[in-house]
């Protein structure tokens, strides 16, 4: 039921955005943990990968629409989305320096707070529509 309530919203969006910089995070700290740790092999998610499966997956659900209860709503279609994350990595042998490791951290971290950031803003839009208040 609640799950309907967003589908006309950016919501389920930015939660398989938020939930794949999670996952990239804890891939790029392992990166920085194992640098120095002989025969180790760099692992990153590729976010052009997932940015394709995401652009996929929004033109493949149905059209924003009242929230009708249905089995293909465009918030069932995004959880494509996060279960294709799983086949992503790939491993790079080339040696990566700790720079590009920390840089790729960063700029991870940013989307996180980006898709973070709007996320709370639909839900004080949300919230404010509810209570009936003026934003």
């Amino acid at each position: 039921m609640t799950a309907h309530l967003f589908d006309n919203t950016t919501i389920p969006v930015l939660e398989q955005v938020v939930n794949f910089t999670q996952a990239r995070h804890g891939v790029l700290a392992g990166n920085l943990a194992n640098l120095d740790t002989p025969g180790y092999r760099v692992r990153d998610l590729s976010p052009e990968r997932f940015q394709e499966t995401l652009r996929e997956a929004l033109e493949d659900s149905p059209p924003a629409s009242p929230p009708i209860p249905s089995s293909s709503s465009r918030y069932e279609a995004l959880k494509h989305v996060e279960d294709s994350t799983r086949s992503i990595l790939y491993h790079d042998n080339s040696d990566v320096s700790l720079e590009h490791q920390i840089a790729n951290i960063s700029k991870n971290h940013a989307t996180h707070n980006m898709a973070l950031s709007v996320m709370v803003s639909q839900f004080r839009l949300l919230q404010a529509a509810i209570s009936e208040q003026v934003v």
